[in-house]
């Protein structure tokens, strides 16, 4: 196969599955033929990102991210694709294991914030605890000029229920839940967009996006890219 990319996925399985459907669904195809060529690894046994971020005694997930890269490396695709947020912590470490580009969802996600909500001067930012104590999203956002607004304890703590509690144990979205998450946020931490910077967060957004309030869906994003990526390379 030719004109290829390739996904490092499974962290969670669900979330790889929503980014997958929204994929397929926003790609300009009327046939087979036109879709996009890709390779998914699922590889859901990778050790939980936030649990190593906040206690590096955990397993650590960055000894089988950096063996699916390598890995697949040697298949040559036109770049590769982490729709996990957390797992970007890593990031550096698994550019600079190959020569292959491989998107950067955080720094994705703050550069789409001036196309949709060009005012936009508060961000906020609601994800998993290793994401809000990691940082990596903290850069982007400063580097770009707004002011970053992290959710209180409390909103966190909610956050982490939304997304282990519901999510990823049973599949489904608190859909109450996660509009009250986006309420605190807006109302009273006064955040003018909010990042979804988990893709649990986007399972909830695919499932429950009926509100008004807004926000930047980091997978989403990572989504849109991928297609643009994709559609240019397959012209060289």
């Amino acid at each position: 196969m030719r004109k290829f990319f390739s996904i490092i996925g499974g962290m969670g399985t669900e979330a790889t599955e929503s980014y997958i459907h929204v994929l397929n669904q926003r790609t300009p195809a009327h046939s087979d033929q036109e879709y996009l060529n890709y390779i998914l690894v699922n590889h859901s046994t990778i050790p939980d990102r936030t649990e190593y971020i906040l206690d590096n005694s955990k397993p650590n997930p960055l000894i089988p991210l950096l063996e699916d890269i390598k890995q697949q490396s040697q298949l040559n695709p036109e770049f590769f694709v982490i729709p996990c947020n957390t797992a970007h912590y890593f990031y550096n470490q698994l550019q600079a294991a190959t020569n292959i580009p491989i998107l950067h969802m955080p720094k994705e996600a703050v550069k789409e914030i001036s196309n949709v909500y060009p005012n936009a001067k508060k961000v906020g930012l609601i994800a998993t605890r290793g994401t809000i104590y990691d940082g990596i999203y903290d850069v982007e956002i400063n580097k770009s000029n707004y002011d970053l607004v992290k959710p209180t304890k409390h909103i966190e703590d909610e956050t982490m229920e939304l997304i282990y509690k519901y999510i990823k144990e049973q599949n489904k979205v608190n859909v109450s839940l996660y509009h009250h998450i986006l309420e605190e946020m807006v109302n009273e931490l006064n955040c003018d967009v909010v990042i979804l910077g988990c893709t649990e967060l986007s399972v909830a957004q695919e499932r429950a996006a009926d509100h008004n309030y807004p926000v930047i869906d980091a997978q989403s994003v990572l989504v849109d890219r991928t297609i643009d990526n994709a559609l240019n390379n397959r012209k060289l």
